[in-house]
């Protein structure tokens, strides 16, 4: 119904019969109630936000979006729930300038970590300026973004490696055959004594060569796509694997270890030995925060659908500008580290199907969760 009529009616309201009015009024409600239903049924939130921050109006969706329920905030201030989102300064600029508002986005973590989008503009209603605010949650995009760059750092990084191991490569292949030809002409010395001494030296170096050979190898292999290996078992037995043999450095330095497993930890499509290298990493990462005599704590659950594997440490915790940064390759807050082991545990998570996070407080610990899809997925009812 439009507007114009609707003032029309009201201004007529004393000359109209009764069974009229009734008649439009039945009208009015019923398109009100469609309206309210409209609003209500789509995916975008929206706001009216008056003086002092009041809430006017807000549909399920922003309420969903924001936490707070709608009915027991209606008139109060929403100045707790929109801080840091700017919008006191929207309802004190002047109308005039509210055509040069632009969109805006915000990270919130309550009532769930998520990215959202809104668009402020002004709604004039009986000469009061009010605020309406259109939220879209855009957390899937922001992901999927933060995902290809990670995608197109890893490939860089991937190209680089390449050069450098061709690089390497090649003068390792060369002094491998120049020592093999060494020891050629050392089985000729007259001198037995200088032969031997000779010999130990070439020895040595061609040790030393196969070690870099192999540090090169297992660099690249971390580095490269590799396509796991999936068979169906119980990460609990990684787990234990990976705990085992960290088991004497652990003790050497009398870091405290904290082992939460459940009694029957369901399967999951893993490869041993890639899942292996992420734990490794992990509980690396935690003994390098802890000091001598700290705590680590390796906890597993489970749901419907994933079984999570979480590493605890009391360290000194994640700068906050390195938080978001940590699987991006070369950020490291290790003095001699690399910034690439985190990188590779992402990797190979994600090639499991899975999704790894980090948390962290600074001066209370840092802890990682790798979650992998359970190998059956059960059927849970919802409730109407």
């Amino acid at each position: 119904m439009r507007q114009g009529f609707f003032d029309k009616f009201v201004s007529r309201l004393g000359r109209i019969d009764a069974p009229v009015a009734e008649a439009h009024i039945a009208e009015l409600a019923r398109e009100r109630g469609f309206l309210e239903e409209l609003f209500q049924s789509i995916d975008e939130g929206l706001l009216v936000i008056g003086a002092g921050m009041r809430l006017l109006y807000a549909n399920r969706a922003a309420a969903r979006m924001v936490g707070f329920d709608p009915e027991e905030r209606r008139g109060k201030s929403l100045a707790r729930h929109l801080r840091d989102w700017g919008v006191e300064a929207l309802l004190c600029a002047q109308v005039g300038d509210w055509a040069q508002i632009q969109t805006r986005e915000v990270e919130l973590a309550y009532p769930e970590r998520r990215v959202v989008a809104f668009y402020a503009r002004p709604v004039a209603y009986e000469g009061r300026a009010e605020l309406l605010l259109i939220l879209r949650d855009v957390t899937r995009e922001r992901h999927a973004e933060e995902t290809a760059l990670a995608d197109e750092r890893l490939a860089a990084v991937r190209t680089l490696a390449a050069g450098v191991a061709h690089e390497i490569g090649n003068p390792l292949n060369a002094l491998t055959i120049h020592l093999q030809l060494l020891n050629r002409e050392l089985r000729d010395l007259p001198d037995p004594t200088r032969r031997d001494a000779l010999q130990g030296l070439a020895t040595v170096a061609e040790r030393e060569v196969a070690r870099l050979d192999g540090i090169l190898r297992r660099f690249l292999a971390a580095i490269r796509p590799a396509k796991p290996n999936l068979t169906r078992g119980n990460v609990c037995d990684v787990v234990d694997a990976t705990l085992r043999l960290l088991a004497p450095d652990l003790a050497r330095r009398g870091i405290t270890l904290e082992r939460a497993v459940p009694d029957a930890v369901p399967d999951v499509f893993l490869d041993a030995q890639q899942l292996e290298q992420v734990f490794f990493n992990l509980v690396r990462n935690a003994m390098d925060a802890v000091p001598d005599g700290g705590r680590i704590g390796v906890t597993l659950t489970y749901d419907d659908t994933t079984v999570s594997v979480s590493v605890l440490d009391n360290g000194s915790g994640i700068p906050p500008e390195l938080l978001a940064r940590v699987f991006e390759p070369y950020v490291t807050t290790k003095e001699k580290g690399n910034g690439l082991g985190l990188m590779i545990v992402r990797r190979i998570v994600q090639a499991h199907g899975g999704a790894v996070s980090c948390a962290s407080h600074a001066g209370e610990g840092t802890c990682f969760t790798v979650r992998l899809p359970r190998a059956e997925r059960r059927v849970r009812a919802l409730t109407e």
